[in-house]
């Protein structure tokens, strides 16, 4: 890490976490120095923007290849009814920019593929998965787990969300899990229903961002305990909070014994995301 070189206004930007004994000056200089891919600036991923830039991270890429429709603005916070119309990444950087000018940001107006995701990802510490496709979670944990990236996760349906964190560090003596050690494929076409058409609680991407954001923070500080190995399930309609443990499984195409994905060009990234025959 750079010798500590926080100036008087980030001081006072930052002092609630600077005074805080877990994080202090230190803590925050590893956020301003972290860089996050955020994948996605929709539900998920406008507070997860929000609050990343607000806490000091000091490099976000936001990848999202659509423009801002009115639609949109029920759960997209970083969006507002000027934008639309705009591109997304454009509206995020302004939104942003307005609020923390320490905050450099990266706009990749571009949709996620086999063939450019080693580009998008390559110079980030970290990738927060706020997409919307189970095409677009299977190649990111792909290429995740073969980079050793960290991955933080998160989905949303109706009224419900689900989170978790993959490290994706296999230095250990237990490896930990990743995406396909939970769902090894993804549903047949068309058996999930998207929020155009089932509709979604406008609040609920916001709390499942915002936990997705506030493992990024735990884990660019390096403290607390991460949600690595369970799966939080939430129900915005109870109000309850359900933890699931979840386990590495060996025949894990990707990251078991005897992995079968050595590339991301081994898998067709449509319909179940399965390995290519060929």
């Amino acid at each position: 890490m750079s010798d500590l070189r926080l100036d008087t206004t980030q001081l006072d930007r930052y002092s609630r976490h600077v005074i805080m004994d877990e994080i202090g000056p230190e803590g925050q200089q590893r956020l301003l120095e972290g860089s996050v891919l955020i994948v996605g600036a929709g539900g998920l991923g406008a507070p997860a923007i929000q609050y990343l830039a607000a806490a000091g991270v000091g490099r976000l890429g936001i990848v999202d290849d659509d423009d801002v429709e009115r639609s949109n603005l029920q759960r997209q916070i970083v969006h507002g009814d000027d934008d639309i119309g705009r591109p997304k990444v454009a509206s995020a950087a302004d939104h942003v920019a307005a609020l923390n000018p320490d905050i450099d940001v990266e706009t990749h107006q571009t949709r996620v593929t086999a063939s450019n995701v080693d580009e998008l990802v390559a110079d980030y510490d970290v990738v927060l998965d706020a997409s919307d496709n189970f095409a677009t979670r299977y190649l990111l944990n792909d290429h995740c787990v073969l980079t050793e990236t960290p991955l933080f996760h998160g989905a949303i349906y109706r009224f419900e969300g689900q989170i978790t964190s993959f490290t994706n560090d296999r230095s250990g003596d237990d490896d930990p899990p990743c995406y396909r050690c939970i769902f090894p494929e993804a549903p047949e076409p068309g058996t999930v229903p998207d929020c155009a058409t089932t509709g979604v609680l406008g609040v609920l991407p916001g709390t499942v961002g915002c936990i997705q954001a506030t493992e990024v923070v735990k884990y660019l500080i390096g403290k607390g305990d991460l949600l690595e190995g369970r799966l939080l399930m939430y129900d915005a309609m109870d109000m309850t909070f359900e933890e699931v443990p979840v386990q590495s499984n060996p025949a894990c195409p990707v990251c078991g014994d005897d992995p079968e994905i050595e590339s991301v060009e081994d898998v067709a990234y449509e319909g179940t995301c399965e390995i290519s025959a060929d």
